[in-house]
């Protein structure tokens, strides 16, 4: 069977290192050419908001409840606490995703468990990429403006 390979070409490739600066064996890939990678961080960012906010009135309605003795260490409330943090960290993970690409916050987060600053680390960590990531997109417009602009040749006087 005959194949074919997709160049890539403008693909970004960053290394994930731990904090000690050991390689995980894990990257991160940006398309550079993805029109679409601007409006996926800063959705990923509004996402991001909404998750804090359903995570505060969550734990608003908790405390306003009758809290009882749970089954083993922890009360109801505090349980029930619990049970919404673990639904709030699979949403951070989800809106990291929608940037990093599926999978790409487990592969940041190298074996650990997600928590509560994650998405603050993480995004504190990109930092450094970001003008990369920036650059690239204004190239995108810049080579779009350049291929579909009107050339004007021996235009007469």
């Amino acid at each position: 069977m005959e194949t074919i390979k997709l160049a890539k070409s403008n693909v970004l490739r960053f290394e994930i290192v731990t904090n000690e600066g050991e390689k995980t064996g894990n990257y991160l890939e940006f398309d550079l050419e993805d029109i679409e990678l601007p409006l996926k961080i800063n959705q990923s960012d509004i996402n991001h908001q909404k998750n804090l906010q359903w995570l505060k009135m969550q734990y608003i309605a908790i405390d306003k409840k009758e809290d009882h003795k749970g089954k083993y260490l922890l009360s109801s409330n505090e349980e029930e606490k619990l049970r919404v943090l673990k639904e709030f960290y699979q949403k951070e993970i989800k809106a990291l995703d929608l940037f990093l690409g599926n999978g790409g916050t487990k592969k940041m987060l190298n074996g650990r468990n997600p928590y509560y600053s994650m998405y603050d680390d993480i995004s504190d960590s990109l930092e450094p990429i970001m003008p990369k990531l920036k650059q690239s997109a204004d190239d995108i417009k810049e080579k779009i403006r350049n291929k579909y602009s009107v050339k004007e040749e021996n235009v007469l006087e």
